[in-house]
C-alpha cells in the first residue's frame, strides 16, 4: 500500500520517523518498527522505539518544563490547548487517513478520532476557567478554610492501539490545563498516528514559543511500560490496556505510592426487552457489537433478551448481519475493517472454538474471510454465538467481532446475569417501561461505570467521565470532574484573628 504522499507531507512525516520527542525529534537510535497496515499486510513507515537514555532524557526534560508550565495561568493553558484543537480541525483529514491505514477502522471513525481530539480541547479550555475549590465553615473564629487544586506534575499516558490519538487526549489535554506535562507511551501497534498528532501539536507550541507540555515515547511494551511505572518522578500512571498489564502496572506504581488510572477490560452487555422499541434495540446492540470490527473497550459482547421475544429478535440479529459489509475500510460502504493483526484473529477463531465446546451454537458467521485486494489483510466474519451465562467464555473478553446472545424470564434475572462478568465497564438497556429502566439504574442495577438506556454501550460521549468497575480498575477520564485525577488536593486554613483557637475546643496554654 502507498499511503498519500501529501498526507505525509502535510504532516510532516517521512519513510522512517523518530518515536521520540522531548521539544525537539531524536535522531533514530533505537529499534526500528515497521507500520503495516492490518487493511492488506502492506508496509507504510517506520518508527524508532526509545531506547533507556532516550527515556532518562525525556523525563528529565519533562520535570523541568512542568516547572515552567505550571506558573502560567490556567485560562492561558486553555486558550493553547484550544489552538491546538484548531490545528487538528485543519488536519482531520489527514490525520484520520493515518488512523485508517494504521489500525484499520473506517474513514469515518478515522475522522472521528481525529474530532473526539478537538472536542476534548474544546472541553479543556471550558474546564480552565472552572478548577474549583470549596469554601469551608471553619469552627474557630476569625478563621477561614478552602481547598484549592494544585498540579501533578509530570504525568504519564499508556495507551492502546483502538483509540490511538483520542484516548490520550482525554488525559493529555485535561491534565495540560490543571498545568501538567504528560509523557505518552502510545501502543506500537499504532506509532506512526502517536507521530503525526505530535507533529501537529508541536507546530502550535513552538507558535506559541510555549513550554514543551507534550513528550512521545515509543517503545516496547514492557520495556517503556517498566520504565514509567516504576519511576517516581512521575506521580500519576494512566493506562488503557489489558487486565493482566494493567494489574502489573497498577502494582508497581502502587509500590512508590503513586498514583494510577485503570482502563482495562470491558465485556459489555446489552439488555433488549419485551417492553423496548425493537428497532432501536436491534440498530443500538448491532452498532455496539461491530463498531470497529468489535475492537472497542465498550463494544457489546454481550446480549441478554427476553425469552419472548428472544427468537424474533436473534433472526433480525442475524438478518442485519447479514447486510453489513466487511471489507476494505476505504471503501464506501464498508462498516466493518479488519482485527488489528494475525494474533487478534486467532484469539477471535480461539474463542469461537472454546464457546462452542462449553455448549454454545455458532449461528452467524464464526470464519476467516479473504478480501479481494486484501488477501494479507486479517478480516474475519462478525460472529452470531448462542450462550448461556454460566460458559467460561462468556466471563472473558475477547477482541474482536463475537457477540454472545442469551435470554432471561424477568428484569431481575436479566440484571443478574448483566452483572455475572468480572468486567464493568459499559451497559445498555433498550425498554420503554419506566420500572424495567429504573430497576436497571438502581443500587442492583448495572454494577458498570458507563449504563446507558436506549442507546448502545459503545459511543460515549466526551462530556461524561468515561470508565469502569470491578476488572475494569475503577479509573475516570475526560469530562465531569475527572480534572480532578490530575492534580492534588490541599486544604487550606488561614487564622486572621490575634489569639490561636484551636479545634476541638483543645485547650494548650502555656
Amino acid at each position: 500500500m502507498k499511503m498519500d504522499m501529501n498526507v505525509f507531507h502535510d504532516l510532516g512525516l517521512e519513510e522512517v520517523n523518530s518515536g521520540v520527542y522531548d521539544g525537539e525529534w531524536a535522531r533514530p537510535s533505537g529499534k526500528m518498527i515497521d507500520v503495516k497496515s492490518p487493511i492488506d499486510g502492506s508496509y507504510i513507515a517506520r518508527v524508532s522505539m526509545a531506547t533507556e537514555s532516550d527515556y532518562e532524557r525525556i523525563i528529565s526534560r519533562a520535570v523541568e518544563e512542568f516547572k515552567k508550565w505550571r506558573m502560567i495561568p490556567a485560562p492561558k493553558r486553555g486558550i493553547i490547548i484550544k489552538e491546538i484543537g484548531d490545528e487538528l480541525r485543519k488536519e482531520k483529514k489527514n490525520l484520520g487517513k493515518i488512523v485508517t491505514m494504521e489500525v484499520g477502522k473506517t474513514a469515518s471513525e478515522g475522522e472521528g478520532e481525529i474530532q473526539e481530539m478537538i472536542d476534548v480541547s474544546d472541553l479543556a479550555l471550558g474546564l480552565s476557567r472552572q478548577l474549583y475549590g470549596l469554601t469551608i465553615a471553619s469552627e474557630r473564629p476569625y478563621h477561614r478554610m478552602y481547598e484549592q487544586w494544585i498540579p501533578l506534575g509530570p504525568v504519564a499516558v499508556i495507551s492502546s492501539f483502538n483509540f490511538p490519538a483520542s484516548v490520550w487526549s482525554w488525559n493529555a489535554f485535561i491534565a495540560a490545563v490543571d498545568g501538567d506535562v504528560v509523557i505518552w507511551k502510545p501502543s506500537s501497534k499504532a506509532a506512526l498516528t502517536a507521530v503525526a498528532v505530535m507533529r501537529v501539536i508541536e507546530r502550535v507550541l513552538k507558535r506559541n514559543n510555549a513550554p514543551n507540555i507534550f513528550f512521545l515515547m515509543v517503545s516496547p511494551g514492557h520495556d517503556g511500560g517498566e520504565w514509567i511505572a516504576n519511576d517516581k518522578r512521575i506521580p500519576l500512571v494512566s493506562f488503557t490496556g489489558s487486565v493482566a498489564v494493567g494489574k502489573k502496572i497498577s502494582e508497581n506504581v502502587a509500590k512508590r505510592l503513586g498514583k494510577t488510572i485503570l482502563e482495562l477490560g470491558g465485556n459489555n452487555g446489552a439488555i433488549v426487552s419485551d417492553k423496548s422499541d425493537i428497532n432501536i434495540a436491534l440498530r443500538g446492540v448491532v452498532f455496539g457489537a461491530l463498531a470497529t470490527a468489535g475492537q472497542r473497550c465498550t463494544t457489546t459482547r454481550r446480549v441478554i433478551v427476553q425469552e419472548n421475544i428472544y427468537d424474533d429478535f436473534l433472526e433480525r440479529l442475524k438478518n442485519a448481519y447479514s447486510t453489513i459489509k466487511v471489507g476494505d475500510p476505504r471503501d464506501k460502504g464498508v462498516l466493518v475493517g479488519p482485527l488489528i493483526d494475525e494474533d487478534a484473529v486467532k484469539n477471535y477463531e480461539r474463542a469461537i472454538e472454546t464457546a462452542i465446546k462449553q455448549g454454545g451454537k455458532l449461528v452467524f458467521g464464526g470464519r476467516r474471510i479473504k478480501i479481494s485486494g486484501c488477501e494479507n489483510g486479517h478480516y474475519v466474519m462478525p460472529a452470531i454465538i448462542e450462550a448461556k451465562p454460566d460458559m467460561a467464555i462468556v466471563s472473558e473478553e475477547t477482541f474482536a467481532p463475537i457477540l454472545y446472545v442469551m435470554k432471561y424470564k424477568n428484569i431481575e434475572e436479566a440484571i443478574e446475569i448483566h452483572n455475572s462478568v468480572p468486567q464493568g465497564l459499559s451497559s445498555s438497556i433498550f425498554t420503554n417501561d419506566l420500572r424495567e429502566e429504573e430497576a436497571f439504574l438502581s443500587a442492583y442495577g448495572s454494577d458498570c461505570g458507563l449504563a446507558n438506556v436506549n442507546t448502545s454501550t459503545a459511543g460515549a460521549e466526551i462530556g461524561g467521565a468515561f470508565g469502569g468497575e470491578k476488572d475494569t480498575g475503577g479509573g475516570r477520564e475526560s469530562g465531569s470532574d475527572a480534572w480532578k485525577y490530575y492534580m492534588r488536593r490541599q486544604t487550606v486554613t488561614k487564622n486572621w484573628g490575634k489569639t490561636l483557637p484551636l479545634a476541638q475546643d483543645v485547650v494548650f496554654d502555656f
